[in-house]
């Protein structure tokens, strides 16, 4: 009797493997389906992460991080995450109110007493809601070199130090802080700043100490030419007269807290671990981030009322694009890193993920 448990036990574990295999073998397949035959082997091309209940369950490389070495893409090359940092910025202001250093309905003027009157009403809470008001900076620069010609430059950057001065120019926001929602890259640059000011520390810096350190994300960081550099690094391209042309920086790629941070599939996996065991702050999620469907808190666009529950985020910017799709009730994740602009990294990303997702 105990021998033909033994023999049960054991054949019951052999099949589970061999339908863990099977199982794995056939997703490896559907996400190949997904992305195979986009980039060529010698063009830009993308990096694909996608796990399940925590386990990376495929990764994989497309095409080449530049067209001058044309060195092949894999999990540790580094791609500007654009807009993707914006939850990197809210993690940190978060971190600052846990530490009691700081206070979400604290306004803008109180950071920076010489902000005008406008910046009054406006809290720590609007800026990461995108509710402030505060008027586009890319905007606001136009506007200046109209007058005075051109300023800034991709060998000229304007950094986040001159975008606060842009917006203490003005004497009003777009809108009354808190009566609307409009995506706001001068928001988080702003917080980027207070992050440095509260915590004394360059934006960068504080970063590495309380978040990439802390999570072994040994590849990520806060790009500041002339500074420091990024290794494994995949250059931004955009297909002009169907040729790929290195489109690599621009005139505002140099502000952080909007989207300064370079990064990769592997370092992003222990960041997905991190948010999903709250291993950076407790469980208590912020009232603003619970929102609702097509919500948006704290770094993340929100869809809680959908059948599948679901965190995301784009980042699009000069030679980028970047998303990740985190399903909360599902367990799954999707990352997807592109180093040139003609994708739909939104499309591939939702394509990816359904695949995974059970029917409702």
């Amino acid at each position: 009797m105990r021998q033909t448990g033994f023999l049960f036990l054991v054949s019951f574990i052999a099949a589970s493997s061999s339908f863990a295999q099977s199982s794995a073998k056939e997703i490896s397949r559907q996400m190949e389906d997904v992305f195979s035959g986009i980039a060529s082997s010698d063009s830009p091309g993308f990096a694909a992460l996608v796990k399940k209940d925590g386990k990376i369950i495929f990764e994989q490389g497309y095409g080449v991080r530049d067209l001058r070495t044309k060195s092949k893409i894999d999990a540790r090359t580094n791609f500007r995450l654009a807009s993707f940092t914006k939850q990197f910025t809210a993690i940190a202001v978060m971190l600052l109110v846990h530490d009691g250093k700081l206070r979400y309905e604290e306004s803008v003027t109180n950071m920076f007493p010489e902000f005008p009157a406008y910046g009054k009403t406006i809290t720590v809470r609007n800026l990461l809601n995108h509710t402030s008001g505060l008027p586009d900076y890319e905007d606001l620069m136009d506007q200046v070199e109209k007058i005075k010609g051109p300023i800034w430059s991709p060998e000229k950057q304007i950094h986040d130090a001159e975008v606060l001065q842009l917006l203490e120019k003005e004497s009003r926001g777009k809108f009354a802080p808190g009566t609307k929602w409009e995506y706001s890259n001068s928001g988080y640059v702003v917080l980027g700043l207070i992050v440095a000011k509260v915590s004394g520390n360059p934006f960068g810096e504080f970063l590495h100490d309380r978040i990439f350190a802390p999570l072994k994300m040994n590849h990520t960081l806060v790009f500041e030419k002339g500074k420091n550099e990024v290794a494994n690094r995949a250059y931004g391209h955009a297909k002009k007269e169907n040729v790929f042309v290195e489109t690599d920086q621009s005139s505002t790629s140099a502000t952080q807290g909007d989207g300064g941070i370079y990064s990769n599939l592997e370092d992003l996996a222990k960041w997905d671990d991190a948010l999903r065991n709250h291993t950076l702050l407790s469980e208590n999620v912020p009232e603003s981030l619970r929102g609702h469907a097509s919500a948006y808190g704290f770094g993340w666009f929100l869809n809680f009322e959908d059948p599948h529950p679901l965190m995301w985020h784009y980042g699009d910017t000069m030679g980028f694009k970047t998303a990740i799709f985190r399903y909360l009730a599902d367990n799954v994740t999707v990352i997807l890193l592109c180093n040139r602009t003609d994708l739909d990294q939104g499309a591939l990303t939702l394509k990816a993920a359904q695949s995974l997702l059970p029917a409702k």
